[in-house]
């Protein structure tokens, strides 16, 4: 691939904690690879259980007595809920995780994310998945039933119809489906890196002290608390690109945050101990239980 196709498909946001971030939105071909893949998944393990359930059934149904019919009838009724909450909980339940992605995303190396650089929320989530069934599903069923004839020109119009919602990520260049628009987010590709090496321990993340203007940087429990987990990912990420301008833009936003005045010229020793104290405090907390997650829990 040229890398000017790569270039088109890189984004830089601003977070709403003032972070520059850059992002390559995933390409249409890696969105229908992993959109097959689920559905890979999806079928398999219908299959499976369906087939479980079939055995039961043919179990119970050879049965004598008034109970086999109402066993028959209460199966059928589980196997009903168990494929509403597979095609459904399993793309919401998955995209809800950490990564942000189902198996098939992972696979290709795809996960979602907000547009604006947020936390991905469960609204979002929620939103853009219980969309796929009028952007996908009805499309596919319309194009199957409209040259059979059975539904007329009214089913040749829908069709029509539900192909805009099928062919969207082709009308715009970041490749968003309806159900992203909707949701205010976008799949960005997240390819499997070597894990670096953690972040050096030295220096203000030691000694919570700049080696330039010897400045101490200690920060009370109620400045810390602030902050959650995806803040300090996306501190660490911040540091480990080392870019002057994203670095200022954060440590404004930090100083504002928690009450500093933000001054100028000592932005990474600032940081670094901010770094280091910040994700002490959220260790020492997961070893009791708790969790702060981002700035909002």
């Amino acid at each position: 691939m040229s890398s000017a196709v790569i270039d088109k498909r890189r984004r830089e946001i601003v977070t709403p904690e003032g972070v520059a971030l850059s992002f390559r939105v995933a390409s249409r071909s890696a969105r229908a690879g992993a959109l097959m893949l689920d559905f890979a998944i999806l079928m398999l393990t219908g299959i499976v259980v369906t087939v479980a359930l079939i055995s039961i059934a043919g179990g119970v149904l050879d049965t004598e007595g008034e109970g086999a019919s109402g066993a028959g009838e209460f199966l059928f009724v589980v196997w009903t809920l168990f494929w509403f909450f597979l095609w459904n909980g399993y793309f919401i339940v998955m995209e809800l995780g950490p990564r942000g992605a189902t198996f098939g995303k992972r696979a290709v190396g795809v996960r979602v994310a907000s547009r604006d650089g947020g936390r991905l929320t469960a609204e979002a989530v929620l939103a853009r998945n219980l969309l796929r069934d009028i952007e996908l599903f009805l499309p596919l069923v319309m194009l199957m039933v409209a040259p059979s004839g059975d539904a007329g020109y009214a089913g040749i119009a829908a069709a029509c119809w539900f192909l805009v919602f099928m062919l969207f990520p082709f009308f715009n260049r970041d490749a968003l489906r309806a159900g992203d628009l909707v949701a205010g987010t976008w799949v960005v590709e997240a390819p499997r890196t070597r894990l670096e090496e953690a972040l050096s321990t030295t220096g203000a993340m030691r000694d919570n002290a700049s080696a330039v203007t010897g400045a101490a940087y200690r920060f009370g429990d109620a400045e810390l608390s602030v902050y959650g987990e995806h803040e300090l990912q996306t501190l660490e990420r911040v540091l480990r690109e080392d870019r002057p301008e994203a670095m200022a833009a954060v440590h404004e936003a930090i100083c504002r945050k928690i009450g500093w005045e933000p001054g100028a010229g000592d932005e990474r020793a600032f940081l670094e101990a901010f770094y280091a104290q910040l994700r002490a405090r959220l260790e020492g907390g997961m070893r009791f239980g708790k969790r702060k997650k981002d700035k909002h829990s």
